[in-house]
């Protein structure tokens, strides 16, 4: 597999300044990644007073679900008693966020099929739920197929749930990553880059898929993975702060309860995360709201059992995830499923559902 630096990183004034290995333990032990100085300058630190829940305000519908949750003032409320405060610093990447929850900067954290797997497998965090169930997906221009992108450029964001679907995709086409280029790039440069003819093609998920198939008719989709998001709690913090632990739970399932309300509800969410996304990116939305509640809805509200994560019977897709990683080198033989078996069988959701009164999963408070 040969990485290429993205030519757009270049002019990215968060230029990583060094590589290391992005966890020092086993779980980490393949796996390189970029440290961001964007998120040194958060000044997060273990045992701070305050909460703090690493978001991807730039992902739907992710973006949309911290959106209101850090506007929840029964959870302010609830967390001023308890003598803290709730932060929700931004991140470009869930794998940004791996290094943090490991050394306890950070409480809490949305995050993808990918990092979930690697915060999971070493004992380090538990799944609260579910935040998102749909695809993540390749995108190329005109009529390419997938074993047509040998010797092509492919962009990815690395340790994330679509980079796991560029492996998927290869391993169906009969591919190794030794006969494609993996582009290392942020995100938000992708749909450009393919549209200038950077890359060939490249692994995202929403919103920046709906952006580069409206950008140009000749981008489609060449293959589809299953993917989910979900949002975590770092098991320290659950051992440190139990009560805070489950008020954030609960205002994750009051989030969804307010926005399955109503229509307006829901518009409002979306032109908060919309907002959001602006802030953070410091560039113009590129979607509008309308095509933001639409992919909330697919993606999410219209999941019947969501927030609860529901085995079907049998082998979960996450297992399955977890094997394909190993086989590819991705996870050391030291990772363990036991782990992430156990943090999917975190009861804390259940918990806090069946005692709705107390955690006022009904009263909704939200401002900007």
């Amino acid at each position: 597999m040969l990485i290429h630096p993205s030519p757009y990183a270049l002019h990215d004034p968060a230029l990583p300044q060094r590589r290391r290995w992005m966890i020092g333990m086993a779980l980490m032990g393949t796996l390189q990644a970029t440290h961001a100085d964007y998120f040194d300058q958060y000044g997060l630190r273990p045992g701070s007073p305050e909460i703090d829940v690493g978001t991807q305000p730039s992902g739907f519908p992710s973006g949309v679900v911290s959106a209101v949750m850090r506007r929840d003032h029964v959870l302010q409320a609830a967390l001023s008693e308890l003598g803290t405060t709730l932060r929700s610093p931004g991140f470009r990447r869930g794998a940004d966020m791996l290094t943090l929850l490991a050394d306890q900067r950070l409480d809490a954290a949305l995050l993808g099929d990918m990092p979930t797997l690697m915060a999971t497998a070493s004992g380090q965090a538990w799944v609260v739920g579910l935040v998102k169930q749909t695809s993540t997906a390749l995108i190329a221009r005109d009529n390419m197929a997938m074993r047509a992108l040998a010797g092509k450029r492919i962009a990815v964001v690395e340790a994330s749930s679509a980079h796991l679907t560029v492996l998927q995709g290869l391993a169906a086409a009969g591919l190794t990553e030794q006969q494609v280029e993996l582009v290392p790039m942020g995100v938000v440069d992708m749909p450009k880059a393919l549209e200038d003819g950077v890359v060939d093609a490249f692994a995202a998920w929403e919103p920046f898929l709906t952006i580069a198939l409206n950008r140009n008719p000749r981008n489609h989709v060449v293959f589809r993975g299953a993917s989910s998001d979900y949002f975590v709690l770092s098991r320290a913090f659950v051992r440190r702060s139990p009560q805070a632990a489950q008020q954030l739970i609960a205002a994750f399932v009051r989030a969804l309860e307010w926005m399955r309300a109503s229509q307006p509800n829901l518009e409002q969410a979306a032109r908060w995360a919309v907002a959001d996304s602006e802030r953070f990116s410091g560039a113009a939305p590129a979607l509008t709201t309308a095509q933001v509640r639409a992919i909330v809805r697919r993606e999410l509200l219209d999941v019947p059992s969501a927030p609860v994560l529901v085995d079907d019977g049998g082998p979960p897709r996450l297992k399955a995830e977890f094997e394909f990683l190993r086989r590819l080198g991705k996870l050391p033989v030291q990772a363990s499923w036991t782990q992430v078996e156990a943090a999917l069988g975190y009861d804390g959701l259940s918990q806090v559902m069946s005692n709705a009164r107390h955690f006022q999963l009904t009263r909704f408070d939200y401002r900007p």
